[in-house]
């Protein structure tokens, strides 16, 4: 080409030509050529024109390139939904489309520090933009996410793209794609993941992977604490599972089993060896796991068996302490069912029925109760199931103790029953695994009950006692009166007399009645006793024949005398009324004969004994058993055997005082008196009598001649009696037999005589029972002026009761009420000489 034709050339396109790519697509056009008005980019470089041909050439070329890129530059400005730009060498975007200019609001060419005010949101998005400018003009490729803000002020992240264009040096594609939704799922899933790494690393339990050799491939944190090393430290270092087995494996097994075999998918129970040579107990699920590649992993889940089997232990130990609690304490404890069945019992509930725990097992409570008191358990259970406040609070009916007849074997069972709701258990909060019921206390009450029963008795036998006492005195004093005024009747009254037989009726009547009042008085404990040292057995043998007229022909006496039998110190004559009067009962309940046995025996009592009421010391006894084969005695009567008037004969056929005289007369004497009795087979009474241990000594009997001398007397005589009859009938005896008598009617008046007459009186009688000064604070005060003066107490009781309240008695004498005129005499004549 001539030179002429380069000058045109370059006239024609300038100095430089341009070399425009797009899409990798070249073609020439001169600077700043625009085409189809889109602004392409450029890039000058200097060509050198060697000819015309070449010339013509290098342009039909370009035009041609030049038009294949400006529709494919419409193609892609149709297309393509990310925003896209092109960067030419001078950092001005030559081009971009559609989503690049409604995104960043951009009509024109703009640079590339308008595109990065528009990108970059902070410094580090500035400085990840610069090293893709850098990029740009260096033509190598780079990529990088910036933070920026979106048309609505939000923050969103752009992954920007910088491509150089292969084909056209210097020009380099740009392309922006939002990745926030992206980035924010992808955060999302590195949350759940990092959480779900945190659960299995501190999950109560282990876990692990392991390849084909055994090496770890994961370990959980908790698995590598039991070990005693660290996650990290297992999966990086060359050990293996096999290695941390304490059980003996055999050779011949998988290096992934841990319990030794083929592999597989197994769970069963190992020993890890920790560190220290540490062993516990494992349970180890394993699931196998193989890869598209055909490798193999092993998975597995670990449990440590000691806290399991620990708790376990503490649950048995529990378990037998709840059990031994259950079954040993004391009280009756029952488990029932919502509809009162019996679940469980214990051995002192099992006691209390009879039954044992397979019989009691399904019964329903209220079978087990008295029938009267059958609603009431039952509306306890109802309130117990409602469980409101105003049943289960401090004073509602649940708090208070119900009493309740429980049907034994021998006997029924009183016992005081607390109620209790068991909450329902287990299940998941709103269908429980167990249904409720209920728990069930029984207190055995029966002997106190029994208790309180024999102590009301006590007291009321105490009160009729005391009744019986005082009445008896002033009967006393009465029949003394009427015995005494018989005695100065017949004195004038011979038995030839027509009103002899009249005196000595109202007499024996007298006497009759006297002795009914000591009966009274022997079961008030009251009456005057002469005791002395006795042998059971010759007073028995002396009473034999007595018993055998008054029990009849047709029953049979039997008596068994123990050996050496030890002496008593009883009142013969009240001890052989205790025997009559049991042989009379026993033949009144023998009414078509039978045996009456009377056996004595030694008793030796090693500890206090308690019977019912009465608690009888430990000692050596004399036992005296009065036992017949009659009717017996019906349980309910037991309780009131021993009460005053109480019979069950027909009326007029008893008084009903002779087993409450017996009851006196035995505890006067220091006794006890039991009795047990089995209907239709009989009764037996056994008394026990305290032993003496002093000597035995004679008894000073007096002669007949004492008995038969004269009783007359001399002497001053103070009587002091506050009943009239009583005064004078004493005053008229004693001056008949010859005594000086001064009377008077109180003890203030004694002692105004006493005063007056000094020692002109040689004896003192005085009554003890008296308003204002009584008979021992008389004897008290004379004693202080005459204690020489001789005093004979008379009274309608017991001659225990005054000496008790005397510091000084023994030189007192007693006679007691009612007495006759010969008893009165000769024992003024006893003391006065």
């Amino acid at each position: 080409m001539s030179g002429g034709s380069s000058h045109k050339m370059e006239k024609s396109f300038g100095r430089e030509t341009a070399i425009a790519v797009g899409a990798g697509l070249a073609f020439l056009a001169p600077a700043g050529l625009a085409v189809a008005g889109v602004s392409l980019p450029v890039l000058a470089i200097t060509v050198p024109i060697v000819a015309g041909a070449i010339v013509i050439g290098l342009q039909l070329s370009l035009a041609a390139r030049y038009k294949a890129d400006v529709l494919l530059l419409r193609h892609l400005d149709d297309v393509t939904a990310s925003p896209h730009a092109l960067v030419d060498n001078h950092g001005r975007l030559s081009w971009s489309n559609v989503a690049f200019r409604q995104r960043f609001s951009i009509d024109g060419p703009v640079s590339l520090a308008t595109l990065e005010s528009r990108l970059c949101a902070d410094d580090e998005a500035r400085g990840r933009f610069d090293k893709l400018r850098e990029a740009s003009q260096a033509g190598v490729p780079a990529e990088a996410e910036l933070s920026a803000r979106d048309p609505d002020g939000g923050e969103e992240i752009l992954l920007v793209r910088v491509r150089p264009l292969p084909s056209a040096p210097g020009v380099s594609s740009w392309t922006i794609e939002d990745v926030t939704a992206q980035r924010q799922m992808e955060a999302v899933i590195r949350r759940e993941q990092a959480r779900v790494l945190d659960f299995l690393d501190n999950a109560p339990l282990g876990f692990y992977s392991v390849d084909e050799s055994g090496r770890f491939l994961f370990a959980n944190q908790t698995l590598a604490d039991w070990l005693g090393t660290a996650s990290t430290a297992l999966v990086d270092s060359p050990a293996r599972l096999r290695e941390f087995i304490a059980d003996d494996l055999p050779a011949g097994g998988a290096a992934y089993d841990p319990f030794g075999g083929d592999g597989g998918n197994r769970t069963g129970e190992v020993r890890f060896k920790g560190a220290g040579g540490r062993t516990f107990s494992v349970s180890i699920t394993q699931s196998i796991i193989h890869d598209k590649g055909g490798s193999l992993r092993a998975w597995a889940a670990v449990r440590d068996l000691g806290p399991e089997r620990e708790m376990a232990r503490a649950l048995a130990r529990s378990e037998r302490s709840f059990k031994r609690f259950f079954e040993e304490a004391p009280v009756g404890i029952v488990l029932i069912d919502p509809e009162g069945r019996i679940n469980e019992s214990n051995r002192a509930f099992q006691r209390m029925t009879g039954l044992s725990r397979e019989a009691a097992e399904g019964q329903a409570l209220t079978d087990l109760v008295a029938a009267d008191e059958r609603a009431e358990l039952a509306q306890r259970l109802r309130h117990a199931a409602e469980g409101s406040a105003e049943n289960t609070g401090p004073g509602g009916a649940l708090a208070r103790a119900m009493e309740v007849r429980l049907k034994g074997v021998a006997r029924d069972i009183v016992a005081s029953l607390f109620v209790s709701r068991l909450e329902p258990v287990g299940g998941d909060g709103e269908k429980p695994e167990a249904a409720g019921g209920f728990i069930l206390h029984f207190l055995d009450t029966s002997d106190r009950k029994n208790l309180e029963i024999q102590f009301a008795q006590s007291q009321k036998m105490q009160a009729v006692g005391q009744l019986a006492g005082g009445v008896a005195h002033d009967f006393n004093n009465l029949l003394t009166a009427m015995i005494g005024f018989c005695d100065l009747l017949l004195l004038r009254h011979q038995p030839g007399d027509p009103s002899f037989a009249d005196i000595m009726q109202v007499k024996q009547n007298a006497n009759r009645a006297a002795n009914l009042v000591r009966q009274l008085l022997a079961f008030s404990r009251q009456q005057t006793l002469q005791p002395k040292v006795l042998d059971i057995t010759d007073a028995l043998i002396e009473l034999a024949h007595l018993l055998r007229r008054l029990i009849g022909a047709n029953i049979e006496l039997k008596m068994i005398h123990g050996r050496d039998l030890n002496l008593v110190k009883v009142d013969q004559g009240q001890l052989e009324q205790v025997i009559i009067n049991l042989a009379v009962n026993a033949r009144d309940a023998m009414t078509n004969g039978g045996q009456l046995t009377i056996r004595t025996a030694n008793v030796t009592k090693a500890a206090a004994e308690q019977r019912g009421v009465e608690t009888m010391p430990a000692g050596d006894y004399v036992q005296i058993e009065v036992s017949d084969t009659g009717v017996g005695i019906p349980p309910e009567n037991l309780s009131r055997i021993f009460e005053p008037f109480f019979s069950t004969k027909e009326i007029g056929s008893g008084t009903g005082l002779g087993l409450s005289t017996v009851y006196g007369i035995v505890k006067q004497t220091g006794g006890f008196v039991f009795v047990d009795s089995t209907p239709g087979r009989g009764a037996a009474f056994i008394i026990l009598l305290p032993r003496w241990h002093g000597e035995r000594k004679a008894a000073a009997a007096a002669t007949a001649e004492e008995r038969r001398r004269d009783p007359t007397g001399a002497g001053t005589v103070l009587l002091v009696e506050d009943e009239d009859a009583v005064r004078l009938f004493s005053a008229r005896a004693l001056r008949n037999k010859g005594y000086k008598v001064v009377e008077a009617k109180s003890g203030e008046a004694a002692l105004d005589l006493i005063s007056t007459l000094g020692k002109d009186i040689d004896l003192l009688i005085t009554d003890i029972v008296m308003p204002q000064m009584d008979g021992t604070a008389l004897i008290k005060t004379v004693r202080e002026q005459r204690p020489e003066m001789k005093v004979i107490c008379i009274s309608g009781y017991a001659e225990e009761s005054f000496r008790k309240r005397l510091d000084s008695a023994e030189d007192v004498h007693f006679l007691p009420k009612p007495f006759s005129l010969d008893q009165l005499a000769g024992k003024v004549k006893e003391v006065i000489r």
